[in-house]
């Protein structure tokens, strides 16, 4: 019987480059190796991630070009930015931009969400923000949630500018320019930004030649004090003192005298000797009054007579009440 003939390539030839292999050979080896750390979900092209991201980039540079500087911080919570900082402030709400573009409260930008429901409301707010010349800009619900931080915003969001303070010797400057004696109103410890807005309507109506504030713990201009000023915090300048003690005293040197309002003053608001004198106004807090070194910073300190049911005036209106005393004493003395 025959031999089976071998079965051609069974066997390597000899001096093949090949040799003789064990196990696997190294054939698994590179699917074996690591391919680094997973990308982020943004980075991957395939993933709705990096759709968003895309589509926040786009968004983001066409907003840099509306607006000057190309600003497009958004702070979900009311508060403005000193001077030179980047920081914005949102007003929500239909009832709420309305009331603030009534009162020429400064803007940014107006965003509107997509197919929103009309009513009285939204058509002055357009009428309004398209007679101003205003950047409109239309976003989707979504948007305008994650902007405002889930707040409730109806699908009308007002984007209000960083105010731009003054500095003391502004005031100062302003009341020159006016030949008049300087008024001038400090506030120390006032927190609340609609005290604040009182006050500068009341600088307004009296003729104060501008208002001072802490740069720490107290209130800033915000859409809040816009509102509430009437429109006043267009003219009455507003500046920020590091040291609200430190700017008193430059004052002082200046000139000026610094009369401290407190339930404890040693004489009232009606007798002040200084009144057509150049003078800073000092208001304290409704609940602590003027600080220690404030207090020990002033002149004099005045109360105003109340009566003995009430145990003490809001800040914004006993600082009305002081102004309106000053100017009446400033003219009985100018007719004299």
């Amino acid at each position: 019987m025959a031999a089976t003939p071998k079965r051609p390539g069974a066997v390597r030839k000899a001096g093949s480059k090949k040799g003789a292999t064990v196990g696997t050979g190294g054939h698994g080896r590179k699917s074996l190796e690591g391919r680094g750390p997973t990308p982020k979900a943004e980075d991957r092209q395939y993933h709705p991630a990096h759709k968003r991201k895309a589509e926040a980039e786009k968004r983001a540079a066409t907003e840099g070009r509306r607006r000057p500087g190309g600003d497009r911080s958004v702070a979900g919570s009311s508060r403005a930015g000193k001077a030179g900082a980047k920081e914005t402030e949102l007003v929500t709400g239909r009832n709420s931009v309305l009331e603030a573009l009534r009162n020429e409260v400064p803007v940014s930008a107006l965003y509107l969400a997509t197919r929103l429901e009309a009513d009285d409301r939204t058509r002055e707010i357009l009428q309004i923000a398209s007679g101003r010349g205003y950047n409109l800009l239309e976003v989707t619900k979504p948007e305008l949630d994650r902007m405002t931080d889930g707040a409730v915003h109806q699908g009308v969001v007002l984007q209000v500018p960083p105010y731009q303070y003054a500095e003391a010797e502004d005031l100062l400057d302003a009341a020159a320019a006016a030949g008049e004696p300087a008024l001038i109103v400090a506030l120390d410890g006032v927190t609340d930004p609609r005290n604040l807005g009182a006050v500068l309507r009341s600088a307004g109506a009296f003729g104060a030649h501008g208002v001072l504030v802490p740069e720490r713990r107290a209130a800033g201009v915000t859409a809040s004090a816009w509102k509430v000023s009437a429109g006043a915090a267009a003219r009455v300048p507003v500046a920020r003192a590091t040291n609200l003690t430190r700017d008193l005293e430059t004052l002082k040197k200046a000139g000026c005298f610094v009369v401290g309002l407190d339930a404890d003053g040693d004489t009232q608001v009606g007798e002040l000797a200084f009144a057509t004198d150049p003078l800073v106004i000092v208001v304290g807090s409704e609940g602590k009054g003027l600080s220690r070194l404030v207090r020990e910073t002033c002149d004099a300190v005045v109360s105003i007579p109340i009566s003995s049911d009430t145990e003490s005036l809001n800040a914004a209106v006993a600082g009305g009440i002081t102004l309106y005393e000053v100017a009446r004493l400033r003219k009985a003395a100018a007719e004299a």
